[in-house]
């Protein structure tokens, strides 16, 4: 057995009036959302990290830069998905996924069997395979101040024989 493991983090600016997205579903009624290239899906942008460092395949930036107009607003559900197509090519399965976002609000927790939906449907990979947490940074820096989010992920893969 060859199982490899993979760690991701990303981190985003919050504004007022923008939609928030996170683990591919839009957040309704949230004051603020993600700043960034694309719709600055902070918890995917995690994965795809791990998933891509786990296979020893870089990071986001160095598949989906954030200087190409390719990318500009896209839907980050479509970036993990060619992350899913690069792990295939090099023939590794995805075991599992277990995330955390660092947010002060809005509070998530009630969104995240939604998330987990949506990213299975992406990934291919059944439901109880992903695991996503919720915390604050209990009113501390960026985070605490509500200037920023964050997600951290972990990743483990399998290459198939």
């Amino acid at each position: 057995m060859n199982f490899r493991i993979g760690y991701g983090f990303d981190v985003h600016q919050l504004e007022k009036g923008r939609p928030f997205y996170l683990g591919g579903i839009l957040i309704p009624s949230s004051p603020h959302g993600a700043v960034g290239h694309s719709d600055a899906d902070v918890l995917i942008h995690a994965i795809c990290d791990a998933l891509l460092g786990a296979a020893a395949l870089g990071d986001i930036g160095v598949h989906f830069p954030n200087t190409s107009a390719e990318f500009k607003n896209i839907d980050s559900k479509i970036l993990l998905n060619k992350v899913v197509s690069l792990l295939k090519e090099k023939n590794y399965s995805i075991g599992n996924i277990d995330a955390t976002v660092v947010l002060e609000s809005p509070k998530i927790v009630r969104h995240i069997p939604a998330m987990i939906v949506a990213l299975s449907n992406v990934m291919g990979i059944a439901e109880d395979c992903i695991s996503i947490k919720a915390t604050t940074n209990e009113k501390m820096g960026y985070v605490g101040n509500g200037e920023g989010v964050n997600a951290h992920a972990v990743a483990l893969i399998e290459k198939n024989k």
